[in-house]
């Protein structure tokens, strides 16, 4: 798992819309990355209307926000879509960034064991430093909770 005060670790990804995005390129701008399980489903929704709904202030606060999971490019630009979503959403197929990140984990649900994202946020610092995570997130207050933080830098 990255923990606080480590680089983090670099990466360049496809996003909705066709780009790409590399992190080390974001700076000096602080950095907040969701690493959410799935596309299209409540917690995830909820979470990435969250930080919809409070995009402006986090680029007033000079933070950029960007949601990270395994689905396809595609998958993503359904999704955005479909909720009006304002936050770049990054496709780690393949899962390496997630595994960098220490948030793809091994999960249980209905007796079945899988492998899979934990829902993580990660604060970057304009420096490319780990400032602040949080494993295990739970949706209400979550935004807020960063915003803050982002904030606080």
């Amino acid at each position: 798992m990255a923990e606080i005060g480590d680089t983090a670790p670099d990466f360049t990804l496809p996003r909705d819309g066709g780009d790409t995005v590399t992190l080390s390129k974001q700076r000096p701008t602080p950095v907040v990355l969701f690493f959410y399980p799935k596309d299209d489903t409540s917690g995830c929704t909820k979470e990435a209307l969250g930080f919809t709904a409070r995009a402006a202030d986090f680029e007033a606060a000079g933070a950029r926000v960007f949601g990270i999971s395994k689905d396809t490019v595609a998958k993503h630009e359904k999704f955005r879509d479909k909720h009006g979503l304002q936050v770049p959403l990054l496709s780690d197929a393949e899962t390496e960034i997630c595994e960098a990140y220490g948030v793809w984990k091994e999960k249980k649900m209905y007796g079945k064991t899988f492998m899979g994202i934990e829902r993580t946020t990660v604060l970057i610092d304009g420096e490319g430093k780990i400032a602040k995570l949080w494993p295990k997130v739970k949706v209400p207050g979550h935004a807020e909770e960063v915003l803050d933080a982002v904030r606080a830098l």
